[in-house]
């Protein structure tokens, strides 16, 4: 996901938020049921020690703020001198709509990655 353009942070499952939890609170846990085993939280996103759990895998990106908006900014020109710089033209003033089917598609290109390079190693 960090190979997104304009993508500036990453997390998996409870991701940064599992830092202000405890081991007990961030642990997923298991149980038997009538299904076979099971999880009682995901907190881990579905990918344990980067191999999946089973669990549905939940990913979050967080993308920046185009930079090419129309209101004047303060730059530096060539020769070092303080100056104005304002964009002109159609630019994409949210980048956030267009990068959520960029990121499935990513994410589905990874997963079919990984599954072709065990199909590779298993047969």
């Amino acid at each position: 996901m960090m190979s997104i353009n304009a993508v500036k942070g990453v997390e998996i499952g409870a991701g940064f938020g599992a830092a202000e939890l405890s081991g007990e609170e961030n642990a997923d846990e298991m149980r038997t049921g009538n299904n076979g085993v099971r999880f009682l939280s995901n907190n881990a996103g579905g990918i344990l020690g980067g191999i999946s759990t089973g669990q549905p895998v939940v990913v979050r990106f967080a993308v920046k703020p185009t930079s090419s908006i129309l209101s004047p900014r303060l730059t530096v020109d060539r020769s070092g001198t303080d100056t104005d710089i304002m964009t002109k033209g159609r630019h994409d003033p949210c980048v956030g709509i267009r990068a959520v089917p960029v990121g499935e598609a990513m994410m589905a290109c990874v997963l079919a990655d990984h599954f072709l390079r065990h199909r590779g190693q298993v047969g």
